[in-house]
């Protein structure tokens, strides 16, 4: 339930403590209303890294080959899917198989371990990865931006095909252990401060913390070590890197498995929040005013730009959407920020300013 719902759905049953409750206690209570916007603030951070964590495998792939990557939110989409059929032994091409040949097969009969599953759905990405890599974008070297971006779209769409083929296209449920609901201790601790629990949900914590690792974790890659340099000397040039030795195979082989890792990171976090379905794909669309806020090349970027997407459509659903406009602002919020954003600063708080001479 979200921190908006709680307010305009469930009423007084959620409401702070009286007045004269504080006054007992010594205590000046504070006002509701501050009360319920720093709780969805609070939401607003959480669902900010969610999107910041789709907006990091764009991010990795346009950094090191320029390419807008459209078919990031169907990785990880598909990466959910095959952790999902992975862990419960489900027959990959099932549904095809039987129809060919009339059997009636659908699992293994064996269940895989969540973490043993992530790492077989990793190699799966990786392999994903070099498939792309050899036989679609080596033959694309050198073409038009726009020649790149069209096949990722192609590549989105057979990916997703791919995955329906694979896995089925019903709505799945997955469970790989991570804690859900609300956090108690943060419930009790802010009723106890405040006269009101915030309601913050255990997986938006767990996302948080691991979008943080994941970003540290990817700037230490790419600072100290020697792939990581090679892979900066690509994103700053091609011609110069080749010219020193360093192959682009391999370079965007490693940076489209970075992004294979990231989207099933993100496709863990996502699937478990709302379901394994096909709509999870869409997360891509969100992915977009986070990119053009944060700027298209920075890591750190993506996921400042995160955050204030999540915090500002939260925040003027809450104190405008609901009261004013009937709600449902979310679903174009970004969007407009993100154009407004465009006429002061096009290559966002942290991406590089561009100028080119003819």
């Amino acid at each position: 339930m979200t921190s908006v719902c709680r307010r305009y759905c469930v009423g007084a049953a959620l409401q702070p403590a009286s007045p004269l409750s504080f006054a007992r206690a010594g205590r000046t209570p504070m006002p509701e209303q501050l009360l319920w916007t720093a709780e969805v603030f609070l939401n607003g951070l959480m669902a900010g890294v969610l999107y910041a964590l789709v907006a990091l495998g764009f991010v990795l792939i346009y950094k090191a080959s320029g390419i807008f990557n459209f078919a990031q939110g169907v990785m990880a989409l598909f990466a959910a899917m095959t952790l999902y059929g992975i862990m419960n032994g489900q027959v990959p091409f099932a549904h095809l198989i039987n129809a060919i040949f009339g059997t009636e097969i659908h699992y293994f009969g064996w269940n895989v371990p969540a973490l043993a599953a992530i790492f077989l759905t990793m190699g799966v990405m990786v392999l994903f990865s070099w498939l792309v890599q050899r036989y679609i974008f080596r033959f694309l070297v050198g073409q038009e931006p726009i020649i790149l971006f069209m096949a990722t779209i192609g590549l989105a769409y057979f990916l997703e095909g791919v995955g329906d083929l694979m896995w089925g296209s019903d709505i799945k449920t997955l469970e790989v252990g991570l804690p859900q609901g609300i956090n108690e201790t943060i419930d009790a601790v802010t009723f106890e401060a405040f006269g009101y629990g915030f309601f913050i949900d255990n997986l938006d914590i767990v996302a948080s913390i691991v979008a943080a690792i994941l970003v540290l974790g990817l700037v230490l890659f790419a600072q100290y070590t020697k792939q990581g340099r090679a892979m900066r000397a690509v994103a700053d040039d091609h011609q110069a890197a080749l010219s020193v030795g360093v192959s682009l195979n391999f370079i965007w082989i490693l940076v489209w498995s970075l992004a294979g890792f990231v989207a099933l990171v993100a496709g863990i976090m996502w699937g478990a929040k709302s379901g394994v379905q096909f709509s999870l794909s869409l997360i891509a669309l969100k992915a977009l005013p986070v990119l053009m806020l944060g700027g298209f090349t920075s890591i750190p970027g993506a996921i400042v730009g995160g955050l204030i997407i999540g915090v500002g459509e939260k925040l003027f659903e809450f104190l405008i959407g609901q009261p004013y406009l009937g709600g449902a602002t979310e679903n174009w919020f970004a969007y407009m920020l993100a154009l407004v954003f465009l006429l002061f600063r096009p290559q966002g708080l942290f991406g590089e300013k561009i100028i080119e001479r003819v």
